[in-house]
């Protein structure tokens, strides 16, 4: 796959968003969340970042040119050095698999969102005042 195919199999997903972040990285989201990060910068050394269960991470990075991603390795996310490092059909399943953990995650959250009602957020005045209601409170 090159930059492109990536790119609009990356797009077909549904709510799928793309936005330039940190120079030249196409991070491509559902929701607010990554699920996967092209590297437009060739002389970068990586070229596609994208999320995988522990078992596939444990597998992946055993191959030449895949190594745990930098900053969220721990997280099962993987770092191809090139795109041709394995084949389009289990580069493009590795995508999608990648999709779906974080829409699942990225819906849940939404949910939850929709589901608690606003709260205001009480703020208490630091000084005298509040020192003095505490001292109330406690006689």
């Amino acid at each position: 796959m090159n930059s492109e195919s990536i790119r609009a199999y990356c797009l077909s997903f549904p709510h799928t968003k793309e936005k330039l972040q940190w120079g030249a990285s196409l991070c491509f989201k559902v929701g607010e969340k990554i699920f996967a990060i092209l590297s437009l910068d060739l002389s970068h050394g990586t070229r596609l970042v994208f999320k995988c269960t522990p078992e596939i991470f444990a597998e992946l990075i055993e191959r030449e040119g895949i190594r745990p991603s930098p900053y969220v390795g721990r997280y099962h996310w993987v770092a191809l050095e090139r795109l041709d490092i394995l084949p389009n059909d289990e580069l493009e399943d590795l995508i999608r698999q990648s999709y779906e953990m974080v829409a699942a995650k990225a819906i849940r959250k939404a949910k939850r969102r929709k589901r608690k009602p606003a709260q205001r957020v009480r703020k208490h005045k630091v000084g005298s005042a509040s020192k003095n209601a505490r001292r109330a409170r406690r006689s």
